[in-house]
């Protein structure tokens, strides 16, 4: 099965995107699923890397960073970079800068989407 997780909100104020990395986590760990991740909007900040973050917090970049360790993608809209003066090179590894295409692309691909 392949699940494509559409994420928009900021990595930190609300707990969508913490809780959309949690399942998309949690899937790349199954058996016979696939799983890609495309960062839009302000959900592009997940992919940063070196967040420092209070003591018990949890660490988006990290989160993400375990996606791609698991074989997972993540893809980050390159226009909603340039919107926030967000440079590649501050992505995590195994995230990217993506396209529009790209994330058309995956739709199609994907048996499943979830947007959150």
């Amino acid at each position: 099965m392949n699940v494509l997780f559409l994420l928009n909100d900021p990595p930190y104020g609300s707990e969508r995107s913490y809780n959309g990395l949690r399942l998309a986590g949690a899937l790349t760990r199954r058996e016979g699923v696939s799983v890609r991740i495309f960062l839009f909007g302000d959900a592009v900040g997940c992919a940063l890397t070196g967040q420092s973050v209070p003591d018990g917090y949890y660490h988006l970049d990290r989160m993400v960073r375990a996606v791609t360790t698991h074989g997972g993608a993540v893809g980050c809209c390159g226009t909603c970079l340039d919107a926030r003066g967000l440079a590649d090179a501050g992505l995590v590894e195994g995230a990217h800068r993506s396209t529009l295409e790209e994330a058309a692309d995956w739709t199609v691909w994907a048996d499943k989407v979830l947007s959150w």
